[in-house]
This record gives structure tokens, C-alpha cells and sequence, in this order.
């Protein structure tokens, strides 16, 4: 194989032939570890699951389950509020993405009638309040509730923890894809990070395939993802099935999204995925999706591109591709506000 084809060398190495099953645990122990062959074998066992699967658990990723049980604490003292206290930081009202949704107020997929859950937006804030600027459509304050002494406080503190879990992960990636490890540095100096606290109804009475949880669809950027004990998170293989992404205590679950499959040329996959509570209760979940700097073009890397195997997306920045995407998934309900 010519060395001006890697794309090939890079699937050969790693792709296989049949459909996964089951999605891999990845311990990340030695993420930090001050031996680089120890930080490759890492790196190596990232790069398999992102492209045969795009989906991983991570375990001992370092944030306190103290702190995801405030958190998520936190998150049933919302949900658990009046419908119209909740209205109030409907996120039409903003113009940035931020505050609350109701239920089918999302349709992530568009034969659908719209996605059966609650949630609550976030983006960057710092402990004292500040806003960032540069964002581009996320820019701009949180909103928050009255009423909830220390719900604030609650979610600020496991947002940048998860955070700082995705940025351990990225020199990983870039390792995986045979970079400098620093190579993703400079572009996430301010890094996209939108978090949502999430509710899910039971859904009971008549099956309608048209109604879920979260419909099928793809992330815009990598999603650090809590969930609690409840199954209802699926993902398609590539035969069709979906494989259950069952609960594991002391996990999350890393979700690549389309930034990685843009910047790799479809080398690293973006998975279809869904939520379907079945389970007859409740059900809470806490995605981070953690993407890189908005002025950053998502571009095919050098690597991941060949005669052979041009780019296949137009190049866009992140902001841009951000914004389309949060465009369309509130546009359902956008004519009801």
C-alpha cells in the first residue's frame, strides 16, 4: 500500500469484519501515566473501539460518585418543579440554546413525532458567574431557577469535572490517530460544552415507534455521557441491530459524534443511537457534549485523506455545524412559543 493511502493501513489495522455486539470498556487508569508506551497501548485500545463501534464505557475516569449523586440530585429537585416555575427558562425564550425543554418539545428524529423527555441546558459559566465570550451561537449566560438553593452550584461542579474528562481524552485521540499528542490544543482553548440534565417519563400504554425517549440519531460532537441504572440507551450496529448500551456502575459512556467522523473522513464512526424507557419508571441521564474550540474548521486530517479516498464533507467550522444542528432539533417546537 503506498504510503500516500493511510486511510486503508488505518482501518486494516484495526477495522473487522463483523458487526459488534457489544460495546467495549475502557479503563482510563493511566491516562496521565508518564510512560508514553503505556499512554500508546491506551491510545491503541481508543482507536479500535472508535472505529469498529464509536461508542465506549470509560471506568475510573476520576470524577467523585459523590458528586454524580448531588448532581443528579440536583436534576430530580428541577424536573420535579411546576410545569409553568419550568416554562419560564424555555429555551425559545433564549437565544442562545440555554433553559429548559418539555416533553416532545425535541424531534432528533424527523419521522418522529418528537422525543418523549424534559431537559435543561448549560453551557460555559465559571464559579463566580462569568459567561465566556466566543462561543459563537452558544455564547452568552445560563439561565437557572429560582428557588433551588445549591442546584447551581450542583451542576457547575460536575460540568467542569466532565470537562476535564474530555480534555484527558483528547491527546488520547490524537494518539489514536497517530498525531502529536498536543495536537488538539490549540483548538480547544475554548472548547464547546454543552450539558443537559435529562428526564424520561415511563413510557407506558400503546407502543408508537414514532414517540421515544431520544430518536435515532447522531451527535454533533463527542458526548461524555451519565446514565443511571435504567436501560433505555441504544446503538445501531452495522447490520441493523441495536445493541443495548447497558448500565455499568461507575461508567460513562463516550459517544464519538460527527466532529470525529468529519475530521477522520468517516475512519472514526459516528454511531445512530437512541433512548427507549421502557422500563415503567423514571429515568435521568447527563450528557456532556464536548467538542472543540467554534472557529475550528472541521476539516479532513491529512492522514485520513488519499487519492483514493477524497473528503467527503464540505468543510465547516464548529460553530456553524453546532448551530444547524440545535436548529433543527428545536425547530419542531419552535411555533408553539
Amino acid at each position: 500500500m503506498p504510503a500516500s493511502s493511510p486511510r486503508p493501513l488505518l482501518v486494516a489495522n484495526s477495522r473487522t469484519e463483523s458487526a459488534f455486539e457489544e460495546i467495549p470498556i475502557i479503563n482510563l487508569e493511566n491516562a496521565r501515566s508518564t510512560d508514553p508506551a503505556i499512554r500508546r497501548a491506551l491510545a491503541d485500545e481508543i482507536r479500535d473501539a472508535c472505529i469498529n463501534v464509536g461508542f465506549f464505557y470509560i471506568k475510573n475516569h476520576g470524577i467523585p460518585e459523590s458528586m454524580i449523586t448531588s448532581t443528579v440530585a440536583a436534576a430530580k429537585r428541577f424536573f420535579a418543579l411546576p410545569v409553568d416555575v419550568k416554562q419560564a427558562l424555555d429555551i425559545h425564550k433564549s437565544a442562545n440554546f440555554k433553559g429548559y425543554t418539555a416533553l416532545l418539545g425535541e424531534n432528533t428524529n424527523a419521522e418522529n413525532r418528537g422525543d418523549l423527555h424534559e431537559g435543561f441546558d448549560l453551557g460555559w459559566e465559571d464559579f463566580n458567574g462569568g459567561a465566556r465570550t466566543g462561543d459563537g451561537a452558544m455564547s452568552g449566560e445560563n439561565v437557572w431557577p429560582d428557588g433551588l438553593p445549591g442546584f447551581r452550584e450542583d451542576v457547575l461542579q460536575y460540568y467542569h469535572a466532565a470537562i476535564g474528562v474530555g480534555k484527558a481524552l483528547f491527546p488520547l485521540f490524537a494518539l489514536a490517530l497517530d498525531l502529536p499528542e498536543n495536537f488538539f490544543e490549540d483548538k480547544t482553548t475554548k472548547p464547546a460544552a454543552i450539558m443537559r440534565l435529562l428526564y424520561y417519563p415511563p413510557q407506558t400504554g400503546p407502543v408508537d415507534d414514532r414517540v421515544q425517549g431520544i430518536g435515532a440519531h447522531t451527535e454533533y460532537c463527542f458526548t461524555i455521557l451519565w446514565q443511571d441504572n435504567l436501560p433505555a440507551l441504544q446503538v445501531l450496529n452495522h447490520a441493523g441491530k441495536w445493541i443495548d448500551a447497558v448500565p455499568i456502575p461507575g461508567t460513562l459512556v463516550v459517544n464519538l459524534g460527527d466532529q470525529f467522523a468529519r475530521w477522520t473522513n468517516d475512519v472514526f464512526k459516528s454511531t445512530v443511537h437512541r433512548a427507549v424507557n421502557r422500563s415503567g419508571v423514571e429515568r435521568y441521564s447527563i450528557p456532556l457534549f464536548f467538542g472543540t474550540d467554534y472557529d475550528v474548521k472541521l476539516e479532513a486530517l491529512p492522514s485520513c485523506v488519499s487519492d483514493d479516498f477524497p473528503s467527503k464533507y464540505e468543510v465547516v467550522t464548529a460553530g456553524e455545524y453546532v448551530k444547524s444542528r440545535l436548529e433543527a432539533t428545536y425547530a419542531h417546537s419552535k411555533g408553539e412559543h
